[in-house]
């Protein structure tokens, strides 16, 4: 609130000049993200069109994508009717969150020469909740007298949704994004099932299978179900992170992995997957001695845990392919391991 009240002292005068977006996206260097509840996120570029998130993660490239989007083409609606101005200052200043923007520019930049580059805050809104219709968003921007009611042209909505605190809403679901070609070694472990346990190991020419038990090549294998495999490795992504799921660090996490999955690319990066049985209730898992009863397990989803890092949660569907043993790719009918 008591920024919100310097920002307004300094105020320029009000006006309708629609020049409330960003106009060069393309200039935008780092968005800064910061809401009420202490949650805060800083979205930087790294290339022409990649972005990290906190300056260590691979952000959500539709989300920042859409975000960009939003701050160049939203425009004001209208001004906020004086009479309700102060009740609009006072509902931002409680709710709103924090946006800044940051861009490259020049100290000097005459005739088409730019000079001296260097970055600088470009712009800092504080975007409140929706209007009554549902069709716009509160906004006030640091350096204008009131605040205005903001939207797309033609779209149908408001916009707070698209400014996001959550840093892990803005992280990347891709867990690796690789063609058959760019892969060294696929490596499956099944802990209960150790002779289903084998490796894909790209031999120049193509890929032999290798069963963990012999470590010795089979002579033949079934190449149409080992060529889905190794095209699912072609951005695989994750559902969503497991720590914002209730219960995601309950007792269906303290047991043997279901699969240790480790996929090598061509310059020695690794990416391991280990899986468990997400289970609809945790106490199903003790309160059922026969954890094999089918209709105990979520059907749709497994946890993940990410090179031991990110636990997640990820699709059978996307994985069928993938977490299957060494008996479907040499010919035998599609086991039920996977599903």
């Amino acid at each position: 609130l008591v920024a919100l009240v310097v920002a307004l002292k300094g105020s320029k005068k009000a006006t309708f000049k629609q020049d409330y977006n960003v106009e060069d996206i393309a200039s935008v260097s780092k968005i800064y993200l910061a809401d009420k509840q202490d949650k805060e996120v800083l979205l930087t570029r790294t290339g022409d069109s990649t972005w990290v998130v906190d300056g260590q993660y691979p952000a959500n490239q539709p989300m920042v994508d859409m975000l960009l989007e939003t701050l160049n083409t939203m425009q004001i609606r209208q001004q906020v009717n004086r009479n309700a101005v102060p009740n609009v200052i006072k509902d931002i200043s409680a709710h709103a969150i924090k946006v800044e923007v940051y861009g490259r520019a020049y100290r000097i930049n005459l005739f088409g020469l730019h000079l001296l580059p260097h970055e600088k805050r470009l712009v800092t809104y504080y975007v409140g909740r929706e209007t009554q219709d549902m069709m716009a968003s509160y906004m006030f921007r640091e350096g204008d007298k009131v605040p205005y009611i903001i939207h797309i042209p033609g779209f149908r909505g408001f916009l707070t949704p698209r400014f996001v605190a959550e840093p892990l809403k803005w992280r990347s679901h891709n867990i690796v994004d690789l063609d058959a070609s760019q892969i060294k070694e696929i490596e499956l472990q099944i802990p209960a099932m150790p002779e289903e346990s084998f490796s894909v190991v790209n031999n120049g020419n193509g890929f032999d299978l290798v069963p963990a038990a012999t470590q010795r090549p089979v002579n033949q294998f079934d190449t149409v179900r080992m060529a889905q495999m190794l095209s699912s490795f072609t951005w695989l992504n994750f559902d969503e992170f497991a720590s914002i799921v209730p219960n995601a660090n309950d007792s269906s996490l303290n047991v043997a992995p279901r699969t240790i999955l480790k996929v090598t690319d061509l310059e020695g990066n690794q990416t391991e997957v280990r899986t468990y049985i997400k289970y609809f209730n945790p106490e199903d898992r003790e309160a059922i001695p026969d954890t094999a009863m089918y209709n105990t397990f979520d059907l749709d989803r497994l946890y993940a845990i990410i090179d031991n890092k990110d636990t997640v949660l990820i699709q059978y569907f996307v994985f069928d392919k993938i977490l299957q043993p060494l008996s479907y790719f040499l010919g035998e009918n599609r086991s039920t391991f996977a599903k």
